[in-house]
C-alpha cells in the first residue's frame, strides 16, 4: 500500500503508514526565542493529528513543549531517555502517553514498529542543566521503512544502524549560517543518501526558521540547501527519487516488495 509523507517545515513531518499517523519533532509556532518562521504558514490543526509523535532530541526547536501540548489526549509520545528529568515541562503533558527510548529500543503502535537509532548530535537540553540524553533517529517500519534522521552528522555505522529503508527524511540545513559536523548540510546529506540508498528521499530542516535580524547574513544558507541537495543527490545517488517539497506538501511512496 502507498505510504504518504508530508513536510510541514523544519523537522516536522507526518508519515502515514498502515493507517497510523506518525508526527516528527512537532513545532507549531511562528516564533521561538530568537528564531522567526520566514517561510511557510504555521502548520494547521490537521498537522496536529497523530497516533504517535517522535522527538529526536531535546533542543527546543525539536522538543517544544507548547507544541506537544496541542496533541490530542491519548497520543503516544516517544522521547529520548532522560527527557523527563531534563525537561520538567514534559511533566505537564499528562494527557499524552510518554515513553522514553534509547538506540535499539522498539515500540509497536498498531501495525507499525518504530525503532530508535543513533544520531551524531549533542542531545542535551541547551542551555540548561548538565543532564544528557541521546540524540535519536527513528525508523518507522510498516508497509514501508521510513527513516527520520532528526539532527545528525555522518557517522561510521549509519548504514548498519539504520538498515535498509524505502524512504529517508534527511536534514540538509539549519537555522543559522554555520553548521558543524554534527549536522547534515546538503553535501553531507547527499553522502548519507548514497550510503543508505533508499528509493525516495525528502530534504527537511531548512528554509523555515532563521534568526531575527540576520535576514541579510548569508541568505543563501536559508534558501539554497533544498535545491543544492537535489543537485548533489543526482550526482551521488542517481537511483534515488528526491522530492523537494513545499511546506504542507505531501508525496506518496509506492512500495514494491
Amino acid at each position: 500500500m502507498p505510504v504518504e509523507l508530508t513536510w510541514w517545515g523544519h523537522a516536522t513531518c507526518t508519515v502515514e503508514d498502515s493507517d497510523i499517523r506518525v508526527l516528527t519533532d512537532p513545532l507549531f509556532v511562528r516564533r521561538l526565542a530568537h528564531l522567526r518562521r520566514r517561510r511557510g504558514a504555521v502548520p494547521p490543526p490537521d498537522a496536529w493529528r497523530a497516533d504517535v509523535a517522535l522527538v529526536s532530541h531535546l533542543h527546543a526547536d525539536h522538543l517544544h513543549v507548547p507544541s506537544l501540548a496541542r496533541l490530542a489526549p491519548g497520543t503516544r509520545l516517544l522521547v529520548p531517555r532522560g527527557a523527563r528529568r531534563a525537561v520538567p515541562g514534559l511533566r505537564r503533558l499528562g494527557h499524552l502517553k510518554l515513553t522514553e527510548v534509547a538506540p535499539g529500543d522498539e515500540t509497536m503502535v498498531g501495525d507499525l514498529r518504530i525503532r530508535a537509532v543513533p544520531a551524531r548530535h549533542d542531545g542535551r537540553r541547551l542551555p540548561f542543566g548538565p543532564h544528557r540524553s541521546p540524540a535519536l533517529g527513528y525508523v518507522v517500519e510498516g508497509d514501508a521503512r521510513t527513516y527520520f534522521a532528526g539532527d545528525t552528522g555522518l557517522f561510521d555505522a549509519m548504514e548498519k544502524e539504520v538498515g535498509p529503508v524505502d524512504a529517508a527524511l534527511l536534514p540538509v540545513g539549519g537555522w543559522g549560517p554555520y553548521l558543524g559536523e554534527e549536522h547534515l548540510d546538503a553535501g553531507r546529506a547527499a553522502q548519507a543518501l548514497a550510503r543508505l540508498a533508499p528509493r525516495t528521499a525528502v530534504p527537511v530542516h531548512y528554509g523555515t526558521y532563521w534568526p531575527i535580524g540576520m535576514d541579510a547574513v548569508r541568505p543563501h544558507e536559508f534558501h539554497a540547501p533544498g535545491d543544492e541537495f537535489v543537485r548533489l543527490a543526482a550526482l551521488r545517488a542517481p537511483g534515488v527519487a528526491v522530492h523537494r517539497l513545499g511546506h504542507g506538501e505531501r508525496i506518496r511512496v509506492e512500495v514494491v516488495r
